[in-house]
């Protein structure tokens, strides 16, 4: 009788779980036993680099060094965005990005590694490196998170140097015209919020992430997006992978895309699968979703990986067995708008 009544729970059970498409054949961890949706640019493999946007390219460029020499995923992932922080000719990362209403340019990171310890900075002013700023805040401090004058303060005790005139020409210029009217509408695939999120794998297998930028152009003095908080802007667990957003913040803060991928692939799902439940989620939870762009990148520890976004146009750099090439990403929206 004892066994006719385990038989019929756990057949109950079964029923239950697989009504909500949840996998009851899984090893340690939630992993599936059998594949699911893959990205056809993807293939297992490691070291590998992977970052958003164009502008990865020369990033992946900076981290593959680091790789390559034998270095730390975490050294890797830092230097590779510190190339994107340092180009001035990139408004949407580092000093060189549109400022705030107030023609004020803060910034933001965060950096994680493989042993789930992270760091991050937001609303800071005059540091062209960030990125350096939020491993400082992991190595140093027994914070993950330091803002505004605190972490220009903690900047300036680590001899970080603070540069008072932040505007380009062309961000003056820019700012100056906006203006005018005081437009605030974030544009699809245009540079006024797009971050550099950054993933690496190491030789010894090891995954750590970075992400940095300056921000929503024309935002309000203080407003603080989802690329330093953890979770949000960048994930990392280093037993079932990764996963960095890029886009309008708010909505990445509302959802935790990044945790959210990351659980996905803890409880089974491929990196592609991950990166779609998790712009899936965002979709569901926005009306607005038609007038605004998210993208994610994802990977596991073996080297796969997963790229997904709203719309037409998220575009990510991957840095795998020898080549660094840009990929187009899938998207959601396939009617437009």
């Amino acid at each position: 009788m004892t066994d006719r009544r385990k038989f019929l729970k756990n057949s109950a059970l079964f029923a239950a779980f697989s009504s909500l498409g949840i996998s009851v054949f899984a090893g340690e961890g939630g992993k599936k036993k059998k594949k699911g949706k893959t990205n056809p640019n993807s293939v297992a493999g490691k070291p590998l680099v992977i970052s958003t946007w164009k502008h990865g390219l020369a990033a992946n460029e900076g981290a593959w060094k680091v790789i390559d020499a034998g270095g730390r995923a975490l050294d890797a992932v830092e230097q590779g965005v510190m190339v994107t922080e340092s180009d001035k000719t990139n408004t949407s990362v580092g000093l060189g990005g549109f400022p705030d209403r107030e023609g004020i340019v803060t910034l933001d990171a965060s950096i994680m590694d493989e042993r789930g310890m992270a760091g991050s900075v937001a609303f800071v002013q005059g540091i062209e490196h960030p990125i350096s700023l939020a491993r400082r805040v992991m190595d140093k401090t027994p914070h993950a998170l330091l803002v505004g004058a605190g972490a220009e303060l903690f900047a300036k005790q680590e001899g970080f140097v603070k540069q008072k005139n932040t505007l380009t020409d062309t961000t003056r210029k820019a700012w100056q015209e906006w203006m005018k009217e005081k437009n605030y509408k974030p544009v699809i695939n245009i540079e006024n919020h797009d971050t550099i999120g950054l993933l690496a794998i190491d030789k010894r297998g090891n995954v750590s992430g970075a992400c940095t930028t300056s921000g929503l152009s024309w935002k309000m003095h203080g407003r603080v997006g989802d690329s330093p908080i953890i979770g949000a802007g960048l994930f990392v667990d280093n037993e079932f992978g990764a996963a960095t957003c890029t886009g309008l913040g708010e909505s990445v803060l509302r959802t935790l895309a990044s945790f959210l991928a990351v659980e996905c692939m803890r409880r089974g799902a491929t990196p592609q699968e991950a990166c779609e439940e998790a712009i899936a989620r965002i979709v569901k939870k926005h009306a607005n979703f038609k007038d605004f762009q998210v993208g994610i990148l994802a990977i596991t520890p073996a080297g796969e990986h997963g790229g997904y976004a709203i719309h037409k146009g998220f575009n990510y750099a991957l840095h795998q067995g020898g080549n660094n090439r840009m990929i187009d990403s899938d998207y959601y929206n396939k009617e437009g708008k």
